[in-house]
């Protein structure tokens, strides 16, 4: 409209000079046309973003509005539907499949792959196809061409960060309100390696061996890796809110409560890493908590608790083990050992049966140990990462009543751990009693030690013990009085960190367990989480803005607690360290190893030394630099100056201001004295 009215002014300033008023209209009417033509229809684009949904239901003009506001309701989440067609027969009714016009090829082609099989109900599961596929399949040629192979895509090496000379480990971090994420290198002073900004939008989850950073989208989940942090695979499931990756990193679990339907059940999917292709979909209980599907150690077997059963899964085929579930009645809670292919559950007490904690041996299924409790209320197992132990801690009653509710309230509540010695013959079972409230657990990685956090405050006690092998189950030492909440153990055993977080304001303490000496107690004021790296020399401790909203930011402390570094970041929300993947080391050469370590220290205290004196030199240079670079720019400013006195005269009537406060007779002294104290003594004579 505006170049319309700019023609019509043109026009009437042309004094009607015909040729000139052709050569405007014709030039203007160009330029019109071009921005007409530029958004005319594309024949892909009208054909590409069709799709045909066949298979729905049949129906007539009384039930049509229903159907239409079902389907929009499912396509709309793939994008914007421009259109929407229903055929009817003379009769008014549905023929049982309509088409629909997305507003790109893009939604149109993820509609088809997300909805194609969809269950409506029972009767209706969904066909759907693009517009374009009728005319590739009706000119289908009646020899048949191989199709090209598809091309290899180097991903790079997708574990360079291993190969750091240094050995330096790898940490993401979130900040910004979760506006920018980036991945840092744990020198001496962090070097950022990549930053993105609005990389994910929730939080973002390493892959178990590091392999893989994944983040958070609206559509879905998108993995990244590689020396530059390319983008490995993208997941298709829209509301994504958790996942969850196998051990072996070959599978990824995801789950969004948007997409949950009884007959279709899209909650949660398990994916195919690699290809990308979904595996097997589930839905999911409103009482669940995550991660629904526990997997054993390899990634050889998933399973799910539900009612009076554990459904266990094998992969690669993604169904039931021995196409049954393992028949629990009453199961509460089950638990993988971290190496073996072993299942813990716990069943509470039944009338007159007691309660018992059952370990079974996957895929024969076979019991290897049976324990009966009593006056249980409830319990929780732990096991150790290395597999040695599995420690059940269960809360005991004295008495027990029903309310008018029908809810049980239990009296008296007393605590035991029953330790469970895996490796031994018949699995005996160990038991440590406390009378205090148990506020927390934690195993040593790799050792025979386990602590735990009991009392009320004031008084909140922490207790170590230390399992003999083929012996009695030993106290160490018990520290009282600590402001813990938390038990952090180093991945490599030996060191522990207490911490109180949160409300306890952020107390640290590092613990020695070798000879129980605490080597350093120290604070981060309103500290919320606690981070070791996979090699157990540093641990982080940070105030994350999704605890607290000030004093946001990391502080690094090494194994003995002594501070390297204070990072603090605005509205920093999430660190995590890249875990790194299992050792290549057989147990004989670790032994070696540790066997000829002082050998090994020597080498790395030269590597040290060396370091530092390539860091001393760096440092020097640069400070030489930096002095050399002041007295250049010193100089000219002199020179500058000095060229500007002559000007510097005439503005002040010849007086040469420069000298003034080297003559002794510009300057006046003044003594000013007063009072500073009045005392009063008396003397006596």
């Amino acid at each position: 409209m505006k170049k319309l009215i700019q023609l019509q002014r043109i026009y009437l300033q042309a004094n009607y000079d015909l040729k000139e008023t052709f050569k405007i209209f014709f030039f203007f009417w160009l330029e019109l046309l071009g921005d007409v033509l530029r958004k005319r229809p594309k024949p892909s684009d009208s054909v590409d973003s069709v799709i045909i949904v066949d298979c729905i239901p049949k129906v007539g003009k009384e039930r049509l509005d229903k159907l239409k506001n079902v389907i929009k309701k499912l396509f709309s989440k793939f994008g914007t539907v421009v259109n929407a067609f229903y055929p009817l027969d003379d009769e008014g009714n549905t023929k049982g499949y309509m088409f629909l016009e997305f507003s790109s090829p893009q939604n149109a082609h993820e509609a088809v792959k997300m909805t194609n099989g969809y269950k409506l109900d029972k009767q209706h599961s969904f066909k759907v196809n693009h517009f374009s596929d009728f005319e590739k399949y009706i000119n289908v040629p009646d020899e048949w061409t191989p199709p090209d192979p598809k091309p290899y895509q180097d991903l790079g090496n997708l574990r360079s960060w291993l190969q750091n000379k240094e050995s330096y480990d790898q940490f993401s971090v979130i900040y910004g309100e979760g506006e920018k994420t980036a991945i840092f290198l744990n020198t001496p002073e962090p070097s950022m390696v990549e930053e993105r900004a609005r990389w994910t939008e929730t939080y973002v989850r390493w892959s178990p061996q590091g392999t893989y950073l994944a983040t958070f989208h609206v559509k879905g989940i998108a993995l990244w890796g590689g020396p530059k942090f390319s983008q490995i695979m993208r997941f298709s499931h829209p509301g994504v809110q958790l996942i969850d990756f196998s051990p072996c990193e070959k599978y990824l679990v995801t789950f969004s409560p948007l997409q949950d339907n009884h007959e279709d059940p899209q909650a949660i999917i398990i994916w195919d890493i690699r290809s990308g292709a979904k595996k097997r979909g589930f839905h999911c209980e409103s009482r669940s908590t995550w991660p629904i599907f526990k997997w054993n150690q390899n990634g050889n077997y998933f399973a799910r608790i539900g009612e009076e059963a554990i459904s266990i899964y094998e992969t690669p085929s993604f169904g039931l083990l021995d196409k049954k579930s393992l028949k629990i009645p009453a199961v509460r809670d089950f638990s993988w050992s971290p190496t073996d292919d072993i299942i813990a559950y716990w069943v509470p007490e039944q009338s007159n049966t007691p309660a018992r904690v059952t370990l079974i041996e996957i895929p024969s299924r076979n019991e290897l140990c049976v324990r009966n409790l009593f006056n249980v209320a409830d319990c929780k197992m732990h096991w150790q990462k290395s597999g040695d132990y599995l420690c059940v801690k269960v809360d005991r009653y004295k008495t027990k009543k029903t309310d008018d509710k029908d809810q049980i309230k239990y009296s008296g509540i007393y605590y035991n751990f029953e330790l469970f010695r895996i490796r031994e013959k018949q699995i005996p079972v160990d038991k440590v009693e406390e009378k205090d409230p148990v506020l927390a657990f934690a195993w040593e990685p790799i050792g025979n030690k386990f602590a735990y956090i009991h009392g009320e405050a004031p008084r909140i006690n922490v207790t170590f013990y230390n399992i003999q092998p083929k012996g009695k189950v030993e106290l160490l030492k018990t520290f009282e009085k600590r402001s813990a909440n938390h038990l952090f153990w180093s991945p490599n055993g030996q060191f522990i960190v207490l911490a109180g977080l949160r409300s306890m304001n952020g107390v640290l303490e590092f613990i020695d367990t070798q000879d129980m000496t605490v080597m350093t107690q120290t604070e981060h004021f309103m500290a919320t989480d606690v981070e070791w790296d996979p090699t157990g020399r540093y641990v982080v401790s940070a105030v994350s803005w999704w605890g607290h909203k000030v004093d946001n930011g990391y502080w690094l402390w090494n194994f003995q607690g002594i501070l390297q570094h204070k990072q603090p970041l605005e509205k920093f929300c999430q660190l995590q360290w890249r875990p790194r993947p299992p050792s290549l080391l057989s147990e004989n050469r670790v032994k070696e190893i540790k066997k000829n370590f002082k050998t090994w220290a020597q080498k790395f205290e030269q590597e040290d030394s060396m370091r530092k004196m390539t860091a001393s030199k760096d440092m020097l240079e640069k400070r030489r630099k930096l002095m050399e670079d002041f007295r250049e720019y010193r100089s000219q400013k002199d020179k500058e100056f000095a060229e500007m006195k002559e000007i510097r005269l005439q503005l002040r009537s010849g007086i040469d201001t420069d000298e003034l406060h080297n003559q002794e007779d510009n300057f006046t002294e003044e003594i000013i004295e007063f009072l500073i104290k009045a005392e009063e003594k008396i003397v006596e004579e």
